[in-house]
């Protein structure tokens, strides 16, 4: 015997004579929210507009890309991160943030200083040589004379902060006595200097490909021990 349509609706998931089954109700609830923290989207939205940002420039990245990238409505994107320059700050913070406060763990950290050193300057290198982060300075400088905004933000958020909290660092080692410095301010750019500098271009030239773990973390203990042969007490 053959099923009545409204009868064969209910067993699927739609009302009784609306002729929508379970797969029509699912594709529209596509644009409904999602139960998911803010928190949580917006960390999915910043891991999204890393990748769009350093892969598809400042001036090609719509929101647009980023909410489809991300799995989130726009409605959504533009509820946590109202425009463009929004997105980027976030994107640019939210690892500074993360990298900031590792530092600080570091300085609160007693034991052998070149140890505690070497350890520092890999949490810089990690930040300073990943792949996707020299990809977005390349983006940066190219796009700086359009868009001279977003070279400001990233100077302002990610260059400056690193080098405070490096300096913080080396402040701290001054405090326990374990080293001398005139300025640990002057200090802190000439070691980023030394440990990421010739690397970083070596990438962005296109000579070669974005350091491993393994690379980063033997360039610092290389630098820490160059930089505390002239310091440590």
């Amino acid at each position: 015997m053959r099923i009545p349509k409204a009868k064969h609706d209910n067993r699927e998931g739609g009302q009784a004579g609306d002729g929508i089954g379970l797969t029509d109700q699912k594709r529209r609830g596509r644009g409904r929210p999602q139960l998911r923290a803010d928190e949580e989207t917006r960390a999915l939205i910043v891991e999204a507009a890393r990748y769009e940002f350093s892969h598809c420039g400042y001036a090609t990245t719509s929101m647009d890309s980023v909410a489809r990238r991300a799995g989130v409505s726009t409605k959504t994107l533009y509820r946590l991160l109202p425009n463009k320059a929004a997105l980027f700050e976030a994107m640019v913070t939210d690892r500074i943030d993360r990298f900031v406060s590792i530092v600080r763990l570091r300085a609160c950290e007693g034991g052998d200083v070149e140890a505690a050193l070497t350890e520092a300057l890999q949490v810089c290198a990690d930040l300073m040589l990943d792949g996707e982060v020299i990809a977005l300075q390349r983006v940066i400088l190219g796009d700086s004379d359009k868009f001279p905004d977003i070279a400001e933000t990233f100077f302002d958020k990610a260059i400056t902060p690193t080098q405070n909290a490096l300096a913080n660092w080396l402040r701290a080692q001054q405090k326990r006595g374990v080293i001398e410095l005139d300025d640990a301010d002057a200090a802190a750019g000439m070691l980023l200097g030394m440990l990421a500098m010739q690397p970083m271009r070596s990438v962005m030239f296109g000579h070669r490909l974005p350091p491993t773990q393994e690379e980063r973390a033997q360039r610092a203990s290389t630098c820490a021990k160059l930089f505390l042969s002239g310091c440590r007490r």
